[in-house]
């Protein structure tokens, strides 16, 4: 089957880097994590899974493989059968979550300023530093520096960092937030995962079950780019329309969820059948 795309945003620069219109594809591993990280709980037995990936004509053996190197990795656990999200991919899934709802409507006028205080740090925390600050909707003003407007909670347990909340003294917040992001980007990706949920749904309609691979691949791109959209006041940033693109999302994963709910009672029923 050939797939539609998604973006694997993990970290900022999926959405500040060069503008593009193509996205890259799912393959076995991106698609057994989506499908755990939209659950909650976030687990799910092997044959439900095995039944899932038959949407995307993928085989038996390659998604078994994709589970073992999952559980080596650490992002899995088995137990008896059921696979369960694991380590920092918990913590993805709050962050996630908290993408799908729109930002409080009101703001103070302060900032959030986290400064890294460590003299060293190796690749891996560098790199694991960076994925927890993007997820908490920081923006990189320095490779030691990063801030956000504070109409939001961000994760106080960073490692080796001084956290401050305040207002800006001296600057202009919409130039900050402009050097912190690019808000055309922003608003361009929104666009681009608003347009694949248009499609989704109206492909939903038919009822196919290839709909349900298209809609879920449109779902897990939008649902990427929400865990990194920085979800910035509006008078800070009024022209990125990432609330268009939550509420169509919550419309279209109503409707993926029904019509995947009835595609496993349908699976159900034939291995009822076969059982006679």
């Amino acid at each position: 089957m050939m797939l539609h795309s998604l973006i694997v945003a993990n970290n900022q620069r999926a959405i500040t880097g060069p503008r593009t219109t193509s996205l890259e594809p799912l393959n076995a591993r991106s698609i057994v994590l989506s499908v755990l990280l939209g659950s909650h709980p976030p687990q799910m037995s092997v044959g439900r899974i095995l039944e899932f990936t038959t949407l995307f004509e993928l085989a038996d053996g390659t998604v078994r493989t994709a589970l073992s190197r999952m559980v080596a990795a650490g992002d899995l656990v088995n137990e008896g059968g059921t696979y369960r999200l694991a380590g920092r991919l918990v913590e993805r899934q709050a962050q996630q979550d908290a993408g799908r709802h729109d930002p409080p409507s009101q703001w103070d006028g302060t900032w959030w300023t986290v400064a890294v205080v460590s003299d060293r740090r190796t690749m891996t925390e560098r790199r694991e530093f960076r994925n927890r600050a993007t997820g908490s909707r920081l923006g990189e003003l320095r490779p030691d520096l990063w801030l956000r407007p504070a109409n939001i909670a961000i994760a106080t347990d960073l490692p080796d960092v001084v956290i401050t909340r305040g207002p800006l003294i001296t600057g202009n917040a919409r130039d900050l937030v402009a050097r912190l992001w690019d808000l055309g980007e922003l608003q361009h990706r929104s666009e681009i995962h608003r347009n694949a949920l248009d499609s989704a749904a109206i492909q939903l309609e038919s009822g196919v079950d290839r709909a349900l691979a298209d809609a879920f691949v449109a779902l897990a791109g939008a649902q990427q780019f929400l865990r990194v959209e920085p979800q910035l006041p509006v008078e800070l940033a009024p022209d990125v329309a990432a609330a268009t693109l939550r509420s169509r999302y919550a419309d279209v994963v109503a409707e993926f969820q029904s019509q995947l709910a009835s595609f496993f009672r349908r699976g159900s029923a034939r291995v009822s059948t076969d059982a006679k």
